[in-house]
């Protein structure tokens, strides 16, 4: 069996890490969207430069899951940042579940659920009041795997990929 290694992300991963989320979200996602569309987007939000932002900001954690000392998976969470549209009674101190990715052929090795049991002992851990995430209106399987967690649907919003708007779902946990 494989080794699997938690861990945080560091300032040295960004190379690799945008790699993965670049990867993991074009394997997802990548036929719904235009070359020009998809190739704008992992840009602005999938490249190393970002990566490199996201790990020197304070109010951003990033663990990554290796698998034999190569990325397989990874998370990326925000303090204090929840969704405009979400209804009222609004958190106070919401951590947004931003990325949540894991390699396609890493997918069904419980990776995803241990990167969510860390992103959720981090938000309890800081004093978060919920935690929320967008998961795609058309992915059932996320849907599922968020649901089984206490996360419920509060709110249908939209996520743009250059051109192309997208019907997502708010999904939020109250801790």
């Amino acid at each position: 069996m494989a080794e699997v290694i938690l861990r945080p992300a560091t300032l040295a991963d960004a190379e690799a890490l945008a790699r993965l989320a670049r990867d993991s979200f074009v394997g997802a996602f990548g036929h719904l969207y235009s070359p020009e569309d998809l190739r704008a987007f992992l840009d602005e939000h999938r490249s190393a430069q970002r990566y490199r932002a996201d790990l020197a900001d304070p109010a951003k954690r990033v663990q990554v899951a290796e698998v034999d000392g190569a990325l397989a998976g990874y998370c990326l969470i925000v303090l204090g940042q929840g969704f405009a549209e979400r209804p009222d009674p609004r958190p106070r101190t919401p951590v947004f579940l931003s990325q949540l990715y894991c390699l396609p052929a890493m997918t069904g090795r419980a990776l995803g659920a241990a990167l969510m049991d860390w992103a959720l002992a981090e938000a309890r851990a800081w004093g978060a009041d919920a935690v929320q995430l967008s998961v795609f209106s058309e992915n059932p399987g996320a849907q599922r795997f968020y649901q089984r967690r206490g996360f419920r649907h509060v709110a249908d919003i939209a996520f743009w990929v250059g051109n192309q708007r997208d019907a997502e779902f708010l999904y939020e946990l109250a801790l």
